[in-house]
């Protein structure tokens, strides 16, 4: 039972509802409450989805599938985050919106970067290493519907206190999200030189 919370909790911090709510500040502005909810469940299927078929299946994936190395991985999801990191400091949230798209792409752009990245899927690889099949996929579903759940209620918070105090809302989530995101460019440039390190300590491609 301690693995199985641990693991709900690790996937849990490494999604990180409370800084995803700042990138998908423009979202949360144009779309009501219902809209809002579709398109998040959406985004939490499909990232739900992957977290498992990573969970049950771990290393595989990979190794046998693939034919690449998880360092590989790391590698390209540390180059995606430290893009977005440097545009979202120079931009601010219009870096964001560019990259996610049309609205009817939106789910997809929220789970792939937003929910999916190199640190959740090795925390779900981490839950099924630990944890029985069956125990590691709810770990994994409990920790996902508990992010969806957090970003809901501050969606709420969210229009409930901006027709109140609109510009320290916007001064908040503007000076929020430019030092979450030399947090992020910071953590995906350890995401790339780990995944360089593992590529070229590692004596073969399996």
């Amino acid at each position: 039972m301690k693995n199985f919370f641990h693991a709900a909790i690790l996937l849990f911090v490494l999604l990180n509802p409370f800084l995803m709510v700042v990138y998908l500040q423009s979202i949360i502005e144009k779309l009501s409450t219902k809209e809002f909810t579709a398109v998040l469940i959406r985004a939490g299927l499909i990232s739900t989805a992957v977290f498992v078929l990573f969970g049950v299946l771990g290393d595989a994936i990979f190794s046998k599938i693939l034919h690449a190395r998880f360092a590989s991985f790391q590698i390209f999801g540390g180059v995606i985050f430290l893009l977005i990191g440097i545009r979202f400091v120079f931009q601010g949230d219009s870096a964001i919106e560019g990259l996610r798209g049309e609205a009817k792409y939106v789910a997809g752009a929220i789970a792939m970067p937003m929910m999916i990245g190199p640190g959740t899927v090795s925390a779900a690889m981490l839950a099924g290493g630990r944890l029985p099949p069956y125990w590691a996929a709810l770990a994994i579903v409990m920790s996902v519907a508990l992010c969806l759940a957090t970003i809901m209620v501050l969606k709420r918070v969210h229009d409930y206190v901006k027709p109140r105090n609109e510009r320290v809302i916007e001064r908040y989530v503007e000076i929020t999200g430019k030092i979450a995101a030399m947090i992020v460019g910071t953590f995906a440039v350890e995401m790339i030189m780990t995944g360089l390190n593992d590529w070229l300590t590692a004596s073969d491609l399996f």
